[in-house]
């Protein structure tokens, strides 16, 4: 509980948190604005404050209920629940530095990665951790999630690129290629885009605040009950703040620098994504806002022939993705190394 914790422990947790909230905001404004910033649909400071507010409302109106499973069934609850408070909090911070030093460092290169899978990742690599130091056995870990993950890679970026790419050639059929005015055409289509935006942004407020907050109370012993919107309010306010300074970085990428976007071709990324993630989730199966909305704007961008789309960028984001995982496990299995050496857990 936050009463059994020192004080310079505790401020060190919820700062932890913070960090990993700023990454997740500086990393996800371009699953909401990305493509409507590079469609011209709004313009940068606009997405900034509209999404802020929106992903702020959504955290602490519905962020609540989603950060009870920040274990995302991985590891087993015994891992948690047989640490003391203040090693249980320790940990906690590892996690929580281990994902946000991954998300803030594929922000500030502008690659767009899936916040929640570096989540998984740095449990994933606490429950090794938890595994070699004894307190549980290795095949307590449930890798058959990680197994469902590594195939949403492929499968959910292949399937936004497909609807994408088939809706965008239905639309210039129907509106473009038939209108007398396709300029008027656009400008409905931006209508549309910052309505699916600010509705993209909500939810992704609702949801993926439960990656930074749900670390942060487990680590104050909340466990399995209903988190305090303190929290929630300290999470949404991190990932406002992530949105505002570092944002622009990765909607650069999404916006820009994958392939050249118009309002209709946007809509057509943000619809299928929509689309994509509905289907999934009613399936039960784990997909990626950023992987799904990524392959629809390639999908609209290959409606236009591959020289539409740039391969270097799309191949370094491609990278980025299959080091997530490995990646944000090795950060956080380094800080419970680092912390186990230094402070004697």
């Amino acid at each position: 509980m936050e009463g059994a914790l020192p004080l310079g422990l505790l401020v060190l947790l919820l700062a932890a948190g913070f960090a990993e909230a700023f990454g997740i905001g500086a990393n996800d404004l371009a699953n909401s604005a990305g493509t409507s910033v590079g469609s011209g649909a709004l313009k940068l400071r606009q997405a900034v404050l509209l999404i802020g507010f929106l992903d702020l409302t959504g955290a602490l109106l519905f962020g609540g209920r989603v950060t009870k499973t920040v274990a995302k069934g991985i590891v087993p609850t015994e891992a948690f629940t047989q640490l003391e408070p203040s090693v249980l909090a320790i940990c906690a911070i590892a996690i929580l530095l281990g994902t946000a030093t991954w998300d803030n460092l594929c922000s500030f290169f502008g690659l767009p990665v899936s916040t929640s899978h570096s989540t998984v990742g740095a449990v994933w690599g606490f429950g090794i951790f938890m595994a070699m130091w004894g307190k549980i056995k290795m095949g307590a870990i449930n890798f058959k999630v990680l197994g469902k993950i590594v195939s949403s890679w492929v499968i959910s970026p292949v399937l936004g690129g497909l609807i994408a790419l088939l809706l965008y050639v239905t639309v210039r059929y129907l509106f473009l290629e038939r209108a007398e005015r396709p300029e008027k055409v656009e400008r409905t289509f931006a209508v549309l885009q910052v309505l699916s935006a600010s509705f993209v942004a909500f939810a992704h407020g609702s949801n993926d605040v439960a990656n930074a907050v749900g670390p942060l109370w487990l680590g104050l012993g909340g466990v399995g009950r209903m988190t305090p919107r303190w929290l929630l309010a300290l999470g949404g306010v991190g990932i406002v703040t992530g949105i505002v300074t570092l944002g622009y970085r990765v909607v650069a990428t999404v916006g820009w620098k994958i392939t050249d976007l118009t309002p209709t071709r946007g809509f057509c990324a943000e619809f299928s994504a929509a689309s994509v993630i509905l289907s999934a989730s009613s399936l039960g199966i784990p997909v990626s806002t950023t992987h799904v909305l990524v392959g629809g704007v390639v999908g609209v961008g290959l409606a236009r022939g591959m020289q539409a789309v740039d391969r270097r960028v799309s191949l370094r984001i491609l990278a980025s993705w299959l080091l997530t995982l490995p990646g944000a496990a090795a950060l956080s299995i380094t800080y419970l190394t680092l912390f186990k050496v230094v402070m004697g857990i």
